[in-house]
């Protein structure tokens, strides 16, 4: 395998991980409007996981970003001449 290959590889994996990440976050902010828009009781009651939800949200934006650095990193190899 060449490193033309290996890097070929690698940006299609950064690819497919920085859109598994925008799929949580995508999921995570509508479960979290979902939660908003509820009644106050089941609000209430969902508080908890509510904020874990939002943790989770957070923190998968910032893999995300962390992980378009790699990609751009991988993607500006893959295209150098």
């Amino acid at each position: 395998m060449t490193r033309a290959d290996i890097l070929r590889d690698a940006l299609a994996a950064r690819i497919a991980e920085v859109e598994g990440y925008q799929i949580n976050i995508d999921n995570y902010a509508l479960a979290l409007a979902h939660i908003d828009a509820m009644a106050e009781a089941d609000r209430a009651e969902l508080a908890g996981f509510r904020e874990e939800l939002a943790q989770r949200l957070a923190a998968e934006r910032h893999q995300q970003k962390r992980a378009a650095v790699m990609l751009a990193v991988i993607r500006q190899q893959v295209e150098a001449p």
